[in-house]
Protein backbone atom coordinates (compact mmCIF):
# COMPACT_ATOMS: atom_id res chain seq x y z
CA UNK A 1 0.00 0.00 0.00
CA UNK A 2 1.83 3.29 -0.78
CA UNK A 3 1.63 6.25 1.33
CA UNK A 4 -1.33 7.39 -0.83
CA UNK A 5 -3.36 4.89 -1.04
CA UNK A 6 -2.85 4.72 3.36
CA UNK A 7 -3.79 8.07 3.27
CA UNK A 8 -7.05 7.97 1.49
CA UNK A 9 -8.12 5.02 3.56
CA UNK A 10 -7.45 6.85 6.81
CA UNK A 11 -9.82 9.85 5.57
CA UNK A 12 -12.12 7.20 4.50
CA UNK A 13 -12.05 5.42 8.03
CA UNK A 14 -12.42 9.23 9.62
CA UNK A 15 -15.92 10.31 6.99
CA UNK A 16 -17.48 7.05 7.79
CA UNK A 17 -16.75 7.59 11.69
CA UNK A 18 -17.82 11.10 11.89
CA UNK A 19 -20.91 9.99 9.69
CA UNK A 20 -21.81 6.88 11.60
CA UNK A 21 -21.03 4.49 9.00
CA UNK A 22 -19.56 1.37 9.75
CA UNK A 23 -16.61 1.23 9.60
CA UNK A 24 -16.74 -2.35 9.11
CA UNK A 25 -17.85 -4.95 5.98
CA UNK A 26 -16.56 -4.62 2.61
CA UNK A 27 -17.31 -0.79 2.23
CA UNK A 28 -15.77 -0.06 5.61
CA UNK A 29 -12.42 1.32 5.56
CA UNK A 30 -10.99 -1.06 7.84
CA UNK A 31 -10.64 -4.18 6.03
CA UNK A 32 -8.62 -2.91 3.70
CA UNK A 33 -6.10 -1.63 5.95
CA UNK A 34 -6.07 -5.04 7.98
CA UNK A 35 -5.80 -6.76 4.02
CA UNK A 36 -2.52 -4.79 3.96
CA UNK A 37 -1.26 -5.10 6.96
CA UNK A 38 -1.65 -9.49 6.63
CA UNK A 39 0.13 -9.03 3.21
CA UNK A 40 3.39 -6.64 4.08
CA UNK A 41 3.41 -9.56 7.33
CA UNK A 42 3.42 -12.18 4.95
CA UNK A 43 6.06 -10.70 2.88
CA UNK A 44 8.42 -10.23 5.78
CA UNK A 45 7.79 -13.79 7.09
CA UNK A 46 8.73 -14.54 3.84
CA UNK A 47 11.69 -12.87 3.47
CA UNK A 48 13.07 -13.71 6.73
CA UNK A 49 12.16 -17.85 5.69
CA UNK A 50 14.28 -17.43 2.60
CA UNK A 51 16.92 -15.71 4.75
CA UNK A 52 17.36 -18.67 6.83
CA UNK A 53 17.48 -21.24 4.15
CA UNK A 54 20.28 -19.88 2.41
CA UNK A 55 22.94 -22.27 4.29
CA UNK A 56 23.53 -24.08 0.56
CA UNK A 57 20.01 -24.30 -0.84
CA UNK A 58 18.00 -22.80 -3.82
CA UNK A 59 15.30 -21.81 -2.49
CA UNK A 60 13.49 -18.68 -3.61
CA UNK A 61 10.19 -16.73 -4.39
CA UNK A 62 7.60 -18.80 -6.09
CA UNK A 63 4.64 -16.54 -6.58
CA UNK A 64 1.29 -15.72 -4.50
CA UNK A 65 -1.38 -18.17 -3.88
CA UNK A 66 -4.85 -16.23 -2.90
CA UNK A 67 -7.17 -16.99 0.21
CA UNK A 68 -10.20 -15.64 1.38
CA UNK A 69 -10.08 -15.16 4.78
CA UNK A 70 -13.34 -14.24 7.32
CA UNK A 71 -12.75 -11.95 10.24
CA UNK A 72 -14.47 -9.38 12.25
CA UNK A 73 -14.12 -6.43 9.90
CA UNK A 74 -15.28 -8.67 7.01
CA UNK A 75 -14.53 -11.08 4.47
CA UNK A 76 -11.53 -10.42 2.47
CA UNK A 77 -8.41 -11.64 -0.35
CA UNK A 78 -4.99 -12.08 0.45
CA UNK A 79 -2.20 -12.67 -1.42
CA UNK A 80 -0.17 -15.62 0.51
CA UNK A 81 4.01 -15.77 -0.92
CA UNK A 82 4.97 -19.09 -1.40
CA UNK A 83 8.72 -20.86 -1.90
CA UNK A 84 10.02 -23.10 -4.33
CA UNK A 85 10.84 -25.78 -2.21
CA UNK A 86 6.95 -25.57 -0.52
CA UNK A 87 8.40 -25.47 3.34
CA UNK A 88 7.27 -21.67 3.63
CA UNK A 89 5.23 -22.10 7.03
CA UNK A 90 3.36 -18.74 7.58
CA UNK A 91 2.55 -17.83 10.94
CA UNK A 92 0.35 -15.05 11.31
CA UNK A 93 -2.14 -17.04 8.59
CA UNK A 94 -1.63 -20.29 9.26
CA UNK A 95 -2.35 -22.90 6.21
CA UNK A 96 -5.56 -23.94 6.09
CA UNK A 97 -6.84 -20.99 8.29
CA UNK A 98 -9.94 -19.22 7.10
CA UNK A 99 -11.34 -17.47 10.17
CA UNK A 100 -9.17 -14.94 11.37
CA UNK A 101 -9.93 -13.38 14.30
CA UNK A 102 -10.36 -15.83 17.34
CA UNK A 103 -13.29 -12.81 18.77
CA UNK A 104 -15.03 -14.02 15.80
CA UNK A 105 -15.15 -17.61 17.34
CA UNK A 106 -16.10 -16.46 20.47
CA UNK A 107 -18.69 -14.60 19.81
CA UNK A 108 -19.79 -17.78 17.69
CA UNK A 109 -20.12 -19.77 20.76
CA UNK A 110 -21.59 -17.08 22.88
CA UNK A 111 -24.55 -16.82 20.45
CA UNK A 112 -24.51 -20.65 20.76
CA UNK A 113 -24.75 -20.28 24.10
CA UNK A 114 -27.49 -18.20 24.24
CA UNK A 115 -29.41 -20.64 22.36
CA UNK A 116 -29.17 -19.56 18.46
CA UNK A 117 -29.18 -22.53 16.19
CA UNK A 118 -26.64 -22.67 13.37
CA UNK A 119 -28.66 -21.21 10.64
CA UNK A 120 -29.70 -17.86 12.84
CA UNK A 121 -26.12 -17.54 13.77
CA UNK A 122 -24.51 -17.89 9.97
CA UNK A 123 -27.10 -14.95 8.94
CA UNK A 124 -26.29 -12.62 12.50
CA UNK A 125 -22.35 -13.06 11.61
CA UNK A 126 -23.62 -11.81 7.45
CA UNK A 127 -25.81 -9.67 8.76
CA UNK A 128 -23.29 -7.72 11.27
CA UNK A 129 -19.74 -8.82 9.82
CA UNK A 130 -20.84 -8.91 6.37
CA UNK A 131 -18.98 -12.82 6.27
CA UNK A 132 -20.31 -15.40 5.68
CA UNK A 133 -19.51 -18.91 7.83
CA UNK A 134 -20.56 -22.34 6.70
CA UNK A 135 -22.94 -24.58 8.77
CA UNK A 136 -19.52 -26.95 8.64
CA UNK A 137 -17.74 -24.61 9.91
CA UNK A 138 -19.86 -23.28 13.06
CA UNK A 139 -20.43 -27.02 13.79
CA UNK A 140 -16.39 -27.90 13.95
CA UNK A 141 -16.30 -24.44 16.17
CA UNK A 142 -18.96 -25.16 18.56
CA UNK A 143 -17.93 -29.04 18.72
CA UNK A 144 -14.94 -27.88 20.29
CA UNK A 145 -16.23 -26.55 22.79
CA UNK A 146 -19.34 -29.01 23.83
CA UNK A 147 -17.38 -31.00 26.32
CA UNK A 148 -16.82 -27.83 28.38
CA UNK A 149 -20.73 -26.86 27.98
CA UNK A 150 -22.19 -30.19 29.00
CA UNK A 151 -19.53 -30.17 32.20
CA UNK A 152 -20.91 -27.19 32.91
CA UNK A 153 -24.08 -28.27 32.86
CA UNK A 154 -23.65 -31.34 34.93
CA UNK A 155 -21.29 -29.80 37.84
CA UNK A 156 -22.34 -30.28 41.59
CA UNK A 157 -24.11 -26.85 42.61
CA UNK A 158 -23.39 -25.47 45.69
CA UNK A 159 -26.36 -25.82 48.90
CA UNK A 160 -26.71 -22.03 48.94
CA UNK A 161 -25.82 -18.79 46.43
CA UNK A 162 -25.67 -15.17 48.10
CA UNK A 163 -27.79 -12.66 45.81
CA UNK A 164 -26.81 -8.96 46.02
Amino acid sequence: MTETEQELLEKKALDQLLSGKSLFGKEGAFAPMLESFIEKALEAEMENHLSLSESGDKNKRNGKGKKTLKSGLGTFETQTPTDRNSNFEPQIIKKRLTILAENLSEKIIGLYGLGMGLRDISSHIKERYDTEISHTVLSQIIDKIIPDIKAWQSRPLESMYCIV
